[in-house]
């Protein structure tokens, strides 16, 4: 099955520091807190992967983000033959306010001309 545009918005909470996991391979991880339901908020930690670690040079904790995700699974067999499943949320693009979280909205609102200025 293939999910589309999926997506993860909210406060980012902590950025950890680049690891370089092999000579070719380095990821990085972050922590968002999602807001869809403020009384109990959902901490999700999300791993960026080579070029990627780069997209959070830019971000500081407290900045509001919208990521771009994918879901990815793996399958491992362990020494004694036993497998082993894992799950991780990879992100590959992060909007902030300033470039890309209500920018579609922004260019809807922009084109429609309705004569009248609305208070949102």
């Amino acid at each position: 099955f293939r999910l589309r545009h999926m997506n993860i918005q909210g406060k980012l909470i902590e950025i950890f520091d680049t690891i370089q996991i092999t000579e070719t391979f380095k990821k990085r991880e972050f922590i968002i807190q999602d807001h869809k339901n403020p009384e109990y908020p959902e901490f999700i930690k999300i791993e960026l992967i080579q070029d990627k670690v780069d997209l959070l040079d830019t971000l500081n904790v407290g900045d509001e983000i919208n990521v771009l995700i994918n879901i990815k699974g793996r399958k491992w067999e362990d020494k004694e033959g036993k497998i082993k499943y894992f799950n991780s949320i990879q992100g590959w693009k992060i909007e902030t306010d300033n470039d890309g979280i209500n920018q579609e909205n922004q260019a809807e609102d922009t084109n429609q001309d309705s004569g009248e200025d609305l208070p949102f």
